[in-house]
């Protein structure tokens, strides 16, 4: 065993941990054998690739927003228009607010921007999956949007210089199954929201 005299929390001693596998950080690597690797595995990548910064990550999502709509309009040669609020037509109680629509005849495709941390962005680069909490962020899109056809999600992380950019385009036929369930399910809960309302309103 080396031992390396390092005052523990000092500079020296976080440098020396970077890209290691720690007692702390064993737990979120190991997996069962046939699961998915856990976060920790991708945290281990980034310490090796990203550079670091101790940047709040909502401020760095929004500050880096319109220069990752630019790389975008850049990699796909189209186009993004930024608004603030969308609803459905015969629903104004169901909405979103995509990062950008791409204009045309009708509007087919939206954006949506994450700007997350290093080992997250990698991790969805590697797997190909975007991050189940934005599951329901995708759909919504396509529940408020009958004509929409594409969602690209754009990953962008200027601290992994090596890949500081990619995406992943959902398409409404691999999840229009899970749309129609979800936009069933808001009517409902809208429905029942309505009547509680209606009691108690003056």
């Amino acid at each position: 065993m080396k031992i390396y005299n390092y005052q523990q929390r000092s500079e020296e001693w976080l440098d020396a941990r970077k890209g290691k596998i720690t007692g702390k950080k064993l737990k979120d690597i190991v997996v069962k054998r046939g699961t998915k690797k856990k976060i920790g595995f991708y945290e281990l990548i980034a310490d090796r690739l990203a550079i670091p910064t101790d940047e709040d990550a909502m401020a760095r999502g929004a500050r880096l927003e319109e220069e990752a709509v630019a790389r975008f309009e850049k990699e796909m040669g189209k186009k993004v228009r930024q608004v603030g609020f969308c609803t459905r037509e015969d629903n104004e109680n169901i909405a979103v607010s995509p990062d950008g629509i791409i204009d045309g005849e009708k509007i087919t495709e939206h954006i949506e921007i994450k700007c997350l941390s290093s080992a997250i962005h990698l991790q969805a680069y590697f797997e190909q999956q975007i991050p189940k909490e934005y599951y329901e962020q995708v759909l919504q899109n396509f529940i408020v949007n009958d004509d929409l056809e594409t969602l690209y999600f754009v990953f962008y992380d200027p601290r992994v210089p090596a890949l500081d950019f990619h995406m992943i385009e959902v398409k409404r036929e691999t999840v229009q199954e899970d749309v129609q369930a979800l936009y069933e399910y808001q009517i409902n809960v809208l429905k029942e929201v309505d009547e509680l309302t209606s009691k108690i309103a003056f």
